[in-house]
């Protein structure tokens, strides 16, 4: 795929100046958002990101087009899962309502750099060692054993950092916004937020770690998979407050992620051995084993969301139905 400088100059202008214009807007108005402004705002982003995925199969051709669609969708569907984990962060540290956007745009942009370092080391990776997909995929394989062995297990945000900032610097239980520090009888405290933004942090680490492999699955392009992750995590605060018990409801989407992970895990094996030309026992000949199309993947990863989104929905409904 080639890309030229200026694509990529306008998409990170682009992505900078969204940013900057969330962070104006939220700093000057702390506020819960309405249903109605994280709907526009959400149909926005969405909107953009179906546009730049068909301008993207227009301009660089129809498997380029492919690859960022089934690229962002299985970030979204990700971010979605981050939710679950950012709804228990912010109930565990009783974060404000009204700091919640604020707390979230902060949880947002530490989630894109750490994406930004990780998608550059990907792309090193892949360039000089071809081995690193056995790695990858290995390591989304036992991603997802994990993510169904632990789908009924709760965290707070009170990780080792967490709890390491809590006992060795002076605290105040005061909420001030986004400062992390305030002055109370001339004695400097840092406030609930820095330990929020701590484990906020340190949760996208850890989920930058699982996605990018995941979407090097789908497609080795760093353009492409920088600018899906940019799509799948610019709509997310909106999500969150657009969805909310929502989420809650959704009790198969680990389910669906895993066989999601689990599958990009065993085509990105696939794709090592293809690329590697491993010697088979037949007449001595290397064969070359078939790669799955990224078409099929995609259609597998819409399937897979759908099927549980559905199955979610009328077991959650189900069980309203026995309570009530």
């Amino acid at each position: 795929m080639d890309v030229s400088t200026l694509e990529w100059t306008i998409t990170i202008a682009v992505t900078v100046a969204v940013l900057l214009f969330d962070v104006v807007v939220i700093a000057r108005n702390p506020h819960e958002p309405t249903l109605k402004e994280c709907a526009t705002a959400l149909s926005v982003y969405v909107g953009l990101a179906i546009a730049f995925g068909i301008w993207t199969w227009t301009y660089h051709g129809h498997d380029y087009g492919v690859q960022f669609f089934a690229g962002w969708l299985t970030e979204y569907s990700l971010s979605v899962d981050n939710l679950f984990i950012f709804i228990i962060i912010m109930a565990s540290f009783s974060v404000p309502r009204k700091y919640q956007q604020e707390a979230l745009m902060v949880g947002i942009i530490l989630a894109l750099i750490f994406r930004g370092i990780f998608i550059a080391l990907g792309a090193a990776a892949i360039n000089n060692f071809s081995w690193v997909f056995y790695i990858f995929g290995a390591f989304l394989v036992f991603t997802a054993y994990k993510l169904i062995g632990n789908h009924d297990d709760e965290t707070d945000g009170d990780n080792a950092i967490v709890k390491f900032a809590r006992k060795r610097l002076p605290m105040t239980d005061r909420w001030d916004g986004l400062k992390l520090s305030v002055r109370e009888n001339g004695k400097r405290l840092y406030t609930p937020m820095l330990l929020v933004i701590i484990s906020l942090g340190t949760t996208d680490l850890l989920f930058a770690l699982d996605s990018i492999p995941a979407i090097y699955g789908l497609t080795q392009e760093p353009y492409l998979v920088f600018t899906a992750n940019v799509f799948a995590l610019m709509g997310l605060r909106q999500l969150y407050f657009l969805l909310g018990d929502l989420v809650n409801r959704l009790v198969y989407l680990s389910y669906g992620l895993a066989f999601i992970l689990a599958f990009i895990g065993v085509k990105l094996v696939l794709h090592a051995l293809h690329e590697n030309e491993l010697p088979f026992i037949n007449g001595g000949e290397h064969v070359k084993v078939p790669e799955i199309p990224t078409l099929l993947s995609l259609g597998v990863i819409i399937v897979t969301l759908v099927v549980t989104a559905v199955l979610s929905l009328m077991k959650t409904r189900k069980q309203d139905r026995a309570q009530s």
